[in-house]
């Protein structure tokens, strides 16, 4: 049996936004590796709750929710990520800003954290792992091999995810975007448990103005000389 320890994990954290996501699902499948989001997590854990009535500072519940879930992550025909809730696809229903903001939310909470550690240090599998969220270089994985800061300027997030939403039929302010984006850097950002910030030993990648093919290839240039 192979040691977890000696499976390679590539972490990439980053603001809402920043396309860590989608950098992850490419890096993924071009090195053959198992993906986790993260954030999905989170936004199942409040995706849960509001659907149950549970209250997103009712901390006990939230950690039993997170405890419960059953979640793979894939991607389809065109290598985009799809995510599973047992047997549903939920990839579109966690994709709203409203599930958005309830991860921020349920993210503060310390006993979601410690609930969904151990089941986020599981998807270390070999032959390797790309994690992608927020605290995956600091908290979770630190003894990654390669540990990546992604981000963008606040505006550049806002376009990108105004775009996304535009794409989809869905008519959102992209002034109301950008505040809301603004909000949830300064949550996470200044959160008690497992903050938003670069791991000490990160390297910082901006994505401004750059395609997802130029990032991509950049992280796949660092895996290559490890």
């Amino acid at each position: 049996m192979t040691s977890r320890r000696n499976v390679p994990v590539i972490t990439i954290d980053g603001p809402s936004g920043s396309g860590k996501g989608t950098i992850a699902c490419k890096v993924a499948e071009a090195l053959g590796y198992h993906l986790l989001d993260s954030g999905a997590l989170y936004r199942l854990v409040a995706l849960s709750a509001q659907t149950s009535g549970i209250s997103l500072q009712d901390a006990q519940k939230l950690a039993e929710l997170a405890h419960e879930l059953d979640v793979r992550f894939d991607s389809n025909a065109d290598g985009e990520e799809r995510i599973w809730l047992g047997d549903e696809d939920v990839t579109t229903l966690i994709r709203t800003e409203e599930a958005g903001a309830g991860a921020s939310t349920v993210a503060q909470i310390s006993a979601v954290r410690q609930a969904l550690f151990e089941r986020q240090r599981a998807f270390q599998q070999p032959p390797g792992l790309v994690a992608d969220g927020r605290d995956m270089g600091t908290h979770v994985f630190p003894e990654a091999s390669l540990k990546i800061f992604l981000t963008a300027s606040a505006e550049e997030r806002a376009r990108r995810r105004h775009k996304q939403l535009k794409d989809k039929g869905l008519n959102v302010s992209l002034a109301a975007l950008s505040r809301d984006i603004e909000d949830r850097d300064r949550r996470d950002s200044e959160r008690s448990v497992a903050p938003l910030r670069p791991a000490k030993d990160a390297r910082i990648l901006d994505s401004s103005g750059q395609s997802i093919e130029a990032v991509t290839q950049t992280v796949l240039d660092w895996v290559a000389n490890l």
